[in-house]
């Protein structure tokens, strides 16, 4: 009896562990409590064949050396860094309940971080090994909008739509503009397309501050209604529409030791777009991507910093679809006249080395691999190392390029990705691999002779918690009857071969996304696995253009966004009604964003198969999106009117017939809300039922605990219409 009893209790206490995940869980535990054993803030120290990352408690800077055989030991502490503030600064106080996790090694002695204290915030250099500030340059609350010189003396940011310097000696004001639709120094520029994350340079010989001064006082106001007042009022934002007015922007140097202003003379219309800013390494001339807009001409211009004249052109990149200027140049250490172009001109987007009188010296790029991460140099600049692509965009993989033969070595072998930290020297590589089951091993590889040291295997952090479902990788025909599409099935807890299940289609579709991917869990959010547990099928397919397959797998989406898309996805839904265990009377869709327009194209267009669908914030009609990104893929409406009539969901409102549930967030300024109240309106006077729920305070995305709320909605939306 006594041992029925205790197996009776194993039984139970198992159960107990192994139970499916909750919807806080799904929401808020991959990237949390479910997340796998890694390195924190991981860097390699300069010259120096040692690795440095936070340890569990965030408190201490942990090292491990190849001297000392990658053993673990204890570089500097919070402690250190707090006694080293106090010394400096006796009259501020800092609340350091961590090791700064935004550190970043300077040189091979010091790092350099951001840290605030009650009086104000700091840019601080820290010599490691004496245990001292080696400066200390006050700034504004908002450290994220600061820019340290490279000598450490000087700092840039923001107040408001103004440019603040602060040196010790004092703040300068280097812009003044009161009306606010001047803005000075802010990456929001261009609305950050074009791989634009910041809007002030420093000159390397810290001199001089190169600025975006973007003049949107001609752009539309958008108004975003405001509900937490006593009578609601309205905050304008300013939104250029598809075909509309849009900003203008110029480029500004100042001079610090002149108080001497420059605007390089960027000449052309002035709505084109300015990118892939970057200094020469002699502070002597600012390079310059100069993009009309319609997107379809670059021109890689030289500037005098000196005199904003314009030098040369070093070259043209033109295209029948568009061309995407994504990355600042990257000079060759050593070699002031010789740089490295990331284009995708010929197919998938690698790297060319030019010197700079614009003469191509070597294409080095390696068969259909698409460069994902530039990683830097070895000491002689004589390699470059990156992540890319391989097995049809699935897996990536580190590469090693010779600059003067161009010829290209892959560092990594195992299928699945490889997260790569390069030393230095590029004599060690520190590589976090993961794949569909492996959730991260991490080593240190000798790139000469490829030995590997392991240094953990992280184990399944779901094990004893939850039981993950079955997850595998399928392989789907596009529509064009030849591309290979990757895919990602997840069955359902417990599965059953006889037994048919309702499936949930998760899409986005669109550019620059990809959501099958071989790592762990394939690229799957846990709530794709909550899904899974709660009875359903989960199916992905990375459609025809999206990301990481090169120019032609995406490009097919110009002036038609949605149009192939669709028709791949409804391939993968005939792959899998060629599933008997698939119940083809119950199959919905969820997708946000360019997902949300795609999840409500499939409803409107494909009602016979999709009975049930949520769209998050969707685009409804691309005349209501911003200028950036919709005149690159769709051209204006007054070029492209019959591209915007065939992708817009809004005229399309009569087709429904299944449920569908639209949600948006009030404070949107992505897709802005205009896009679903104009659908919904359209619903009503068809006479069609739609289920629509706002997020007040939320814009593109819902985040934080209100996630949870959003997670809910969703599942049981579905269990009520699909299950």
């Amino acid at each position: 009896m006594k041992k029925i009893l205790w197996l009776f209790l194993l039984s139970g206490m198992a159960a107990t562990a192994q139970k499916n995940l909750t919807i806080q869980e799904a929401t808020l535990g991959q990237y949390q409590a479910f997340a796998p054993k890694s390195l924190v803030a991981p860097h390699w120290r300069p010259d120096n064949h040692t690795i440095t990352y936070l340890d569990d408690t965030y408190g201490k800077l942990m090292q491990r050396s190849e001297a000392n055989k990658w053993a673990e030991s204890v570089l500097a502490t919070k402690e250190d860094i707090a006694g080293a503030l106090k010394t400096k600064f006796n009259n501020d106080t800092f609340n350091l309940r961590m090791f700064p996790y935004t550190y970043i090694w300077k040189d091979k002695n010091s790092i350099q971080f951001e840290i605030g204290g009650e009086k104000s915030s700091y840019l601080v250099v820290y010599d490691i090994e004496k245990k001292t500030l080696i400066n200390a340059v006050a700034t504004n609350s908002d450290a994220a909008n600061s820019v340290l010189s490279p000598n450490g003396t000087s700092s840039a940011w923001l107040k408001e739509n103004n440019i603040i310097i602060s040196k010790a000696s004092g703040n300068t004001e280097v812009t003044k503009d009161t009306d606010k639709g001047i803005v000075n120094g802010s990456d929001y520029v261009h609305r950050q397309e074009f791989g634009i994350d910041r809007g002030m340079w420093w000159s390397p010989d810290s001199n001089k501050l190169l600025y975006y001064r973007k003049d949107e006082t001609m752009v539309a106001n958008f108004p975003l209604v405001q509900w937490d007042e006593r009578i609601a009022k309205a905050k304008e934002i300013k939104y250029p529409m598809a075909g509309m007015k849009s900003e203008e922007v110029t480029l500004v140097v100042f001079d610090t030791t002149q108080n001497k202003y420059v605007t390089l003379k960027t000449e052309g219309p002035k709505e084109q777009f300015l990118t892939t800013v970057t200094w020469s390494p002699d502070s002597k001339y600012i390079y310059v991507g100069v993009l009309n807009r319609e997107q379809n001409y670059l021109k890689l211009n030289k500037y005098d910093a000196a005199t904003g004249n314009l030098s040369k052109t070093l070259f043209e990149e033109k295209a029948t679809t568009y061309v995407e200027p994504l990355h600042n140049l990257t000079f060759v250490p050593g070699k002031n006249d010789q740089f490295l172009y990331r284009s995708e001109k010929e197919g998938y987007e690698q790297l060319y080395l030019y010197n700079t009188d614009g003469k191509l010296i070597k294409k080095l790029g390696y068969k259909d691999v698409v460069i994902t991460e530039f990683l830097g140099f070895d000491s002689n600049a004589k390699n470059v190392f990156y992540i890319g692509t391989a097995n049809n965009g699935l897996d990536r993989q580190l590469y090693k390029a010779e600059l003067s033969s161009g010829k290209t070595t892959q560092i990594t072998t195992g299928s699945g990705t490889h997260e790569a930290l390069v030393s230095s020297d590029g004599a060690f590589v520190l590589d976090n691999f993961s794949a569909l089951n492996t959730a991260n091993n991490v080593s240190v590889i000798n790139v000469k002779n490829k030995k590997s040291e392991t240094l953990f295997n992280a184990e399944n952090p779901y094990a004893g918690k939850t039981i993950l479902p079955k997850i595998e990788f399928v392989t789907v025909t596009s529509a064009d009857g030849k591309t290979p599409l990757n895919g990602r099935l997840i069955y359902p807890a417990n599965f059953d071969a006889t037994k048919k299940y309702p499936v949930m289609v998760y899409v986005y579709g669109g550019p620059h996304a990809q959501l099958v991917t071989n790592n762990w869990l394939g690229g799957a959010r846990l709530f794709d696995v909550y899904m899974a547990q709660q009875g359903y099928l989960v199916f992905t397919v990375d459609n025809r253009g999206s990301d990481a397959r090169g120019r032609d797998f995406e490009h097919v989406v110009h002036r038609n966004l949605g149009v192939n898309e669709m028709a791949d996805q409804i391939k993968g839904v005939e792959f899998l009604k060629g599933k008997a265990f698939v119940d083809q009377n119950k199959i919905g869709v969820y997708g946000w964003s360019f997902g949300g327009f795609m999840a409500t194209s499939l409803m409107l267009d494909h009602a016979d198969i999709f009975k049930v669908g949520v769209a998050g914030g969707p685009v409804c009609d691309w005349k209501y999106y911003e200028v950036m990104y919709g005149e690159r893929y769709m051209d204006t409406p007054q070029e492209n009117p019959e591209g915007y009539e065939k992708t817009n969901v809004i005229k399309k409102a009569p087709k429904l017939q299944g449920r569908l549930l639209v949600i948006h967030g009030a404070q949107d300024n992505v897709v802005v809300q205009q896009h679903s109240m104009e659908f919904i309106e359209a619903c009503i006077k068809a006479g069609k039922q739609v289920d629509y729920f706002l997020y007040p305070t939320h814009e593109h995305n819902v985040r934080g605990k209100d996630r949870v709320h959003l997670n809910q909605k969703i599942a049981d939306y579905f269990d009520t219409h699909l299950k």
